[in-house]
């Protein structure tokens, strides 16, 4: 399987507390219009801990069948509970996704071990799987060592999604197996692209996919003088996803621009008053206006 290009982790919208699909299906269209290559549902940009099982295998499910055939899905069913992320691919399984998204267990710690048996046990579902190593949310981090060791011994791993913030740990990894590597940062996806990386889960493609699309193709054609003058482009909007915890500025960014409702789950909230203008007025840049 070959993983690579623009690939987004797309929002979940809600309105009134529910799952807001028709805000869903409207995204997915704008996505793959807009150039996006792979969808990413159920991750965390999609407020995956605050989705119900139930409701987690349905946005699943729907993306699947919005998308019907005209992009691969990527469902995210990791869980710090190994039964539940088995069941939760399978589930993605039967419902036509072409690999799972496997972030790391959380807040229990496993060991290097105990990630290595956890992974070994999803990938009986028979579904390919992308490591998801982001330790700033998991308070555990996927050593290099250790995802060789997964790659060379899980037939099924195929690709990891690189978030730790750090160009060290993609290097190692490009340099000790060929295992595909996606930038989990989408300020990092030039730099890790330039060590041997494929392409972006991004967030920021929810609002502008054909400028990451754009990044990601000058890339793949190898013209990085535009890559870098693009990357440059997006850098500041970037950061600006950042300034509340994600995926708070993409979402109410999102809603600004009218594509959905700026409705959250508890604990996360809508963004602060403070940061709209200035959101706002970057956003125009790129010929987005806001409400």
């Amino acid at each position: 399987m070959k993983l690579e290009g623009s690939m987004v982790a797309l929002v979940t919208p809600f309105s009134d507390g529910k799952v807001d699909y028709d805000a869903l299906g409207r995204l997915i269209d704008f996505q793959i219009e807009n150039g996006t290559q792979v969808l990413v549902p159920c991750g965390t940009t999609g407020e995956s801990p605050t989705l119900d099982y139930a409701e987690h295998d349905k946005v699943i499910e729907y993306t699947v069948q919005r998308a019907a055939g005209r992009v691969p899905v990527i469902a995210g069913t990791g869980s710090n509970n190994t039964v539940e992320a088995v069941q939760l691919t399978a589930h993605a399984k039967n419902s036509g996704a072409v690999a799972s998204l496997i972030v790391m267990p959380y807040y229990n710690k496993p060991t290097q071990h105990g990630m290595v048996e956890h992974v070994k046990r999803i990938a009986d579902v028979g579904l390919p799987i992308v490591l998801y190593n982001i330790p700033g949310r998991c308070g555990v981090e996927l050593t290099p060592e250790t995802v060789v060791q997964m790659y060379n011994e899980i037939e099924l791993v195929v690709a990891i999604k690189e978030a730790t913030g750090r160009l060290d740990v993609a290097s190692q990894i490009a340099a000790s197996c060929d295992i595909t590597i996606l930038s989990g940062d989408d300020s990092l996806t030039l730099p890790i692209c330039s060590v041997g990386g494929s392409g972006v889960i991004s967030v920021l493609g929810n609002i502008l996919p054909a400028e990451i699309r754009k990044l990601c193709d000058y890339i793949t054609n190898f013209d990085m003088a535009d890559a870098c003058t693009q990357h440059l482009k997006l850098f500041p909007l970037i950061k600006a996803m950042f300034i509340e915890t994600n995926p708070i500025p993409i979402k109410s960014a999102m809603a600004m621009a009218g594509m959905m409702k700026d409705e959250f789950r508890l604990p996360l909230t809508p963004l602060s008053e403070k940061y709209r203008p200035s959101l706002a007025a970057m956003l125009k840049e790129f010929g987005v206006n806001c409400k």
